[in-house]
């Protein structure tokens, strides 16, 4: 088997309790692990789609795996991840963060999305399921005050017929 690199994005939904970080909760989804023996935690995340941009694609993500809408305001990181049972995938995270526009209580969730939660890091570390170490990351460098203005990123406008 080659080497396949995958493309996905992830947001970050941060919730204040009492107005400091410590109590910061966060939006996340207990979902079936990749091998489907396991309940694992993760951020709204997933690949991205053809022809669909970065911003696009977590905008979407989130919705199919949590019932909320989000806009996107920055960009938290890129993040590379090798599964260490895999040398065969790379996984390329850009991480976003987000803020809550709405909610549809109703909507169906992505199949393998079991529930969605909202956890402080001090709570997800204490389940030992994160997905993989860049959950913890991820939600770190956001206490952290880390952040990168959406210009850093240009997507190429997409055109009709052929360059």
């Amino acid at each position: 088997m080659s080497w396949a690199p995958h493309v996905t994005v992830a947001t970050i939904i941060q919730q204040n309790i009492a107005g400091n970080g410590a109590d910061a909760r966060f939006l996340l989804v207990e979902e079936m692990s990749i091998n489907l023996t396991d309940l694992v935690i993760n951020q709204p995340a997933g690949h991205v789609e053809a022809n669909e941009t970065l911003i696009e694609a977590a905008i979407r993500e989130t919705l199919e795996e949590t019932g909320y809408t989000v806009s996107i305001d920055s960009v938290l990181g890129l993040y590379t991840y090798t599964p260490p049972d895999s040398s065969n995938h790379t996984y390329y995270r850009i991480c976003f963060l987000a803020n809550v526009e709405s909610f549809d209580a109703m909507r169906t969730l992505d199949t393998g999305i079991v529930r969605t939660l909202w956890l402080t890091l001090d709570e997800l570390k204490a389940t030992g399921r994160a997905r993989s170490p860049l959950v913890i990351r991820c939600i770190e460098d956001a206490l952290a005050g880390q952040r990168f203005p959406l210009s850093m990123i240009f997507e190429q406008p997409r055109t009709t017929g052929t360059v």
